[in-house]
């Protein structure tokens, strides 16, 4: 993919959740090429190669524990100064019919994709309050704003990511906080591959799904992470309340 833009972030920190690899690791590197400073979080160890850049800070814990989040506010405050930015991307995902989904898998959904957001936010808004402004930037999903069949679990967290999102922002507007939301498409991740090889022929699979997308293709990841970045960024100073599709026109149609 292009690089990003020349860096003009360099003021602002970020944290981004599930950050070891696929979309979050995407952001991490677009907001570092653009000089902000990233405290990356995951629950795989592997986000501690992210630290070999000495502007990232790696933390490592299940996003749906309350310290976790405390973890991370505190690693950017205590190493950066400040939090500028929270990217709230860590997620799990389930392909199954609604019938044949366990009660342990709709809450670990919740529990992952729902939860987290609530916790993250809840922990990094104050230190935002405080500093006077900010920006919470939530991933939500297409299945959040299309119903898609063997995805009722998976797109009611996502769905409720995009509630949350808007009732976010208007809550946070007086003091100076964005909240904004993209809903991606398919996008070519180990997110979407690890379910996809347990089927009979996962290529086969996935040129089907880039067919429903109008352009015809998948997105690459660093394509979302520039669209997070921008809602990020201050070209973005007037957008709050969005849950904007990149998804390759998926939901034009």
């Amino acid at each position: 993919m292009p690089a990003a833009p020349a860096a003009d972030l360099n003021d602002v920190v970020a944290i981004v959740t599930g950050a070891a690899s696929g979309l979050g690791a995407a952001v991490v590197g677009r907001f570092r090429s653009r000089g902000a400073r990233v405290v990356a979080v995951d629950l795989d160890e592997g986000v501690r190669g992210l630290e070999s850049d000495d502007g990232v800070v790696a933390v490592v814990g299940d996003v749906s524990h309350p310290g976790t989040a405390e973890a991370a506010v505190a690693a950017a405050l205590s190493r950066f100064g400040r939090i500028d930015v929270l990217v709230n991307n860590a997620a799990r995902f389930l392909l199954k019919p609604l019938a044949e989904t366990s009660l342990e898998e709709w809450d670990g959904l919740m529990t992952t994709n729902v939860r987290s957001m609530f916790l993250f936010s809840r922990a990094a808004l104050p230190a935002m309050v405080e500093r006077g402004g900010g920006a919470v930037v939530n991933v939500t999903s297409i299945s959040g704003i299309v119903g898609l069949a063997n995805q009722t679990a998976y797109g009611a967290t996502k769905g409720a990511i995009a509630n949350f999102t808007k009732a976010l922002a208007i809550e946070y507007a007086p003091h100076g906080i964005r909240a904004n939301a993209i809903a991606p498409g398919t996008i070519d991740t180990p997110f979407i591959r690890r379910p996809l090889a347990e089927l009979p022929d996962p290529e086969a699979v996935l040129a089907g799904i880039a067919a429903t997308h109008p352009l015809g293709r998948i997105a690459q990841p660093e394509e979302v992470a520039d669209a997070i970045v921008f809602l990020a960024s201050p070209a973005a100073a007037f957008i709050t309340g969005v849950v904007l599709p990149v998804d390759g026109g998926y939901t034009a149609a």
